[in-house]
């Protein structure tokens, strides 16, 4: 469905009934990341919302860069909720979804049941997380650069694309960057929200959470460091339980789904 909300459109997939559970792609990703969990969170009796956030897939892509601030896609969340009568949900988020997911769980503490985090740790934890960590990123500073990054990114046919981030479904990605100038919007949340500093301290402090948290990493991220998502435990305030998956690479949900499924089935309370 198509939900308007403080003036874009998002496109929302919404599946199911029962205990909503909300996810959140990140870069550079669509909802349909998650249709292997949507699948298997339907057969345990949840109902899924899996929107594509602004800048993404089928959702509108303002041109601003300031449009993709952290706090913008918060309002963008809840204003989906609040359009599906939805007062509480558990919430899951992948990469940039799971930094968006941190905030909505820090800022808006009564909108969140149980946080599950793949990827990505809490924002001050990912400060925190070394020298290991800022070598990893150094692509986030290369993203700043427009017009150079999106060259870099797609030239020779998406070579460096291809080879750097080696995406499982590169080709279905590559066909949404490169419509209505998917590939700058998609950026934009790096230009917005990782500043250079940010590298260093986040410019955004994010609260701690209350709400239960699982925390999950998986030992072939090219891009993230175990540590930074084990720091998140000093920023849970709640209970905070943390899953290592062996064998699989960032994109954990596609490489090995069903592990991602029982984990999530296991976490979340049965309807």
């Amino acid at each position: 469905m198509r939900i308007e909300v403080n003036g874009v459109g998002l496109e929302v997939d919404v599946q199911g009934d029962g205990p909503p559970v909300l996810l959140l792609h990140g870069w550079p990703d669509s909802h349909r990341l998650w249709r292997h969990q949507i699948a298997a969170l339907g057969e345990g009796g949840y109902r899924t919302i899996a929107p594509d956030l602004r800048g993404f897939g089928a959702s509108d892509h303002p041109a601003e860069v300031d449009a993709y601030g952290l706090l913008s896609s918060v309002g963008d969340v809840t204003g989906i909720l609040d359009h599906l009568g939805v007062e509480r949900t558990h919430v899951v988020g992948h990469d940039w979804g799971a930094a968006l997911a941190w905030g909505i769980a820090a800022f808006l503490p009564e909108r969140v049941d149980r946080l599950a985090v793949l990827s990505v740790g809490h924002p001050a934890g990912f400060g925190a997380a070394g020298w290991e960590q800022r070598q990893l990123s150094w692509y986030m500073l290369l993203f700043q650069f427009e017009g150079i990054a999106e060259q870099w990114l797609s030239m020779d046919g998406w070579a460096n694309f291809r080879d750097f981030f080696a995406h499982p479904e590169a080709d279905a990605v590559i066909a949404d960057l490169e419509r209505d100038r998917g590939i700058t919007t998609s950026l934009n949340w790096y230009r917005a929200n990782v500043a250079p500093q940010a590298l260093v301290e986040p410019t955004l402090m994010v609260p701690d959470v209350s709400s239960p948290v699982l925390g999950v990493w998986s030992d072939g991220d090219r891009f993230l460091t175990e540590t930074q998502m084990t720091n998140a435990a000093r920023h849970v305030t709640g209970t905070f339980r943390y899953e290592r998956i062996d064998g699989a690479g960032h994109w954990m949900q596609l490489e090995q789904p069903d592990t991602v499924n029982r984990l999530l089935l296991d976490f979340l309370p049965r309807p």
